[in-house]
């Protein structure tokens, strides 16, 4: 089904980056210098990352951000446009906006430095505002922008009985207030092991009980992803289901997270049972790693498309 004008309204409260991205064959350990195969300039932030998968599978998206006034700023702009996302709640900062630093080896695995610039300045009122005014389903939010700031979006969805996602990456303690208004909590292991201080190296039926479990001390629904091998969803008070990812020959991981939660949140936005949405979000993340770059990895609208097609129950 092609969702298109009619499909679902979704509000991203979060980030907006320019990667710069470095290839090579492996990554240098510490004081050494390794000689690079490629590089490549290319938009990035989780928010804006998740803005636009959501928008490729045909959802009404608005994006609350602040942007520096350099260029950056005005090619973020331009890019939002090309994608079809509503800036009305993106302001504007002196200084600069945010970049993201990030290695890739030849096994598609990268390590990440993220400068915020002008996304700590993004408001907590006009997250609030933005929420009143769009009317989402779903919101979501990340942590490359201040938590309080996602704190007063999401407290405004609850009051609209909208659904709220927290990609809780880079990887942070959840101050009491966000997690209190959090639906879905959606890290990935690494985040989940830094944040919950729970690890998940045991077998699966151990992971799951280990998410399951924290999910009912957090007061929230949980999904944990996990790479290649898929997803654990946990709906609040309910048990845990695996969710297998599609099997793909991975050329670049980065922001494969960020397709996933972009995705999940459509499903959610749907009408999709969280078990078939995280389904989606795991077709859309294993689409993405065949490609390079971070947004220029995601599938386009017509293949966004075809992944909704299939996966939608």
């Amino acid at each position: 089904m092609d969702v298109g004008t009619a499909g679902p309204r979704i509000l991203v409260v979060g980030s907006t980056m320019i990667d710069l991205v470095a290839y090579a064959d492996r990554l240098p350990g510490d004081g050494e210098t390794v000689i690079g195969t490629s590089y490549r300039t290319g938009f990035g932030g989780k928010g804006a990352n998740q803005a636009v998968v959501a928008a490729r599978f045909g959802a009404r998206v608005a994006m609350v951000n602040t942007l520096g006034d350099d260029g950056h700023g005005d090619a973020y702009l331009e890019q939002f446009a090309a994608e079809g996302i509503d800036t009305s709640f993106v302001r504007r900062t002196p200084g600069s906006s945010g970049v993201a630093p990030i290695w890739v080896d030849a096994a598609g695995t990268n390590r990440i430095i993220v400068i915020p610039g002008a996304n700590l300045e993004v408001r907590p009122d006009v997250a609030a505002e933005a929420v009143e005014a769009f009317a989402p389903q779903v919101v979501i939010g990340q942590f490359e922008i201040r938590q309080a700031t996602t704190a007063a979006g999401f407290a405004a969805a609850r009051g609209l009985g909208a659904t709220t996602i927290l990609n809780p990456a880079p990887a942070a303690p959840v101050d009491a207030e966000l997690l209190g208004v959090t639906d879905w909590l959606v890290p990935n292991e690494t985040e989940f092991v830094l944040i919950t201080g729970q690890s998940l190296s045991g077998t699966p039926d151990e992971e799951a009980t280990t998410i399951a479990a924290t999910a009912a001390e957090l007061g929230c629904s949980v999904v944990v992803t996990l790479g290649e091998r898929g997803a654990l969803v946990v709906p609040y008070g309910a048990p845990a289901t695996r969710v297998e990812a599609p099997k793909v020959a991975a050329i670049d991981t980065t922001g494969a997270g960020d397709a996933f939660v972009g995705a999940f949140a459509v499903g959610l936005a749907l009408g999709m049972t969280a078990v078939a949405a995280a389904r989606l979000g795991c077709a859309a993340a294993a689409d993405s790693v065949t490609r390079l770059g971070t947004q220029t990895s995601y599938p386009d609208r017509a293949g966004a498309a075809a992944i909704l097609a299939e996966y939608r129950t």
